[in-house]
């Protein structure tokens, strides 16, 4: 079992920067690719971010590309998640995941083991 706690969600003004942690505890989630989703309301789940086991090859949705980088610190069995530049379209509840591969998971059906979620508002 994995245990995944998100934490550093908030309210921000168009055009500010959020850093998103992901706790992992529980199997070695530092052994799987991890990633990061998000789901506004009225919105399918969607990918956001992918991070391999070593952390030497990530992917980022061609939305956010730029904007958003994705790291992680197996040490401390923690995924990150840095928003630069948001705007009020990347406003949505966001998850983090530990996906059953080590490739670059960017389908949700490719992980078993989800987050609660925490919220990003971003008022323009």
């Amino acid at each position: 079992q994995v245990q995944l706690v998100e934490s550093g969600g908030g309210l921000v003004q168009a055009g500010g920067s959020l850093r998103l942690s992901c706790a992992a505890s529980g199997r070695t989630s530092s052994m799987y690719t991890m990633g990061w989703f998000r789901q506004a309301p009225g919105k399918e789940r969607e990918f956001v971010a992918s991070i391999r086991p070593s952390g030497g090859t990530t992917r980022v949705a061609d939305s956010v590309k730029g904007r958003f980088t994705i790291s992680r610190d197996n040490a401390k069995n923690t995924l990150y998640l840095q928003m630069n530049s948001l705007k009020p379209e990347d406003t949505a509840l966001y998850y983090c995941a530990v996906c059953k591969y080590t490739g670059i998971c960017s389908s949700s059906t490719s992980y078993n083991y989800w987050g609660q979620g925490t919220q990003v508002t971003v008022s323009s």
